[in-house]
């Protein structure tokens, strides 16, 4: 099958997952190319999100990719370890959609994505302070005011 093979070009290591869904661990520095190599099998990227396991691991965060191929009805997952204000490279030229993820994962966790064509914020207001799902957000924090864009009513 396509996933072994590509699997043991990149020597990624296999995780055993809870579900049925073949997952491996990626390097930062290698993702790039392996994400080009299963582009070639899995015609969807289905999502991109983060983990944060403040003080729990090695490495702070981990991105994770899901990937679907329909022809071949099957699933991946693709975990890529990162440290604190390590930055990972984009996969918005590979699926379109891949732009809108990143923009989400970048929002919500802060994880920057080098390569992509507009990192900015795509849920909170551009003011918002911080980064609402890492475990270190305090949960009673304020956040500054935005401006109305109409006035208010008297």
């Amino acid at each position: 099958m396509v996933i072994e093979e590509i699997a043991e070009k990149y020597n990624l290591k296999k995780i055993e997952a809870a579900d049925e869904i073949p997952s491996f661990y990626c390097t930062r520095d290698s993702i790039t190319d392996i994400l080009s190599e299963f582009h070639k099998h899995f015609e969807i990227l289905l999502d991109i999100t983060a983990v944060d396991y403040l003080g729990k691991r090695d490495k702070r965060f981990e991105v994770v990719y899901l990937l679907l191929s329909i022809k071949n009805r099957t699933r991946l997952r693709l975990k890529v370890p990162l440290d604190e204000g390590e930055k990972i490279p984009s996969a918005s030229s590979l699926w379109k959609n891949a732009n809108w993820l990143e923009r989400e994962v970048y929002d919500m966790f802060g994880i920057e994505f080098e390569g992509h064509p507009d990192l900015r914020r795509i849920l909170l207001y551009p003011e918002f302070e911080g980064h609402p799902l890492r475990k270190d957000y305090p949960l009673k924090k304020s956040q500054p005011r935005i401006k109305l864009l109409r006035p208010e009513r008297e």
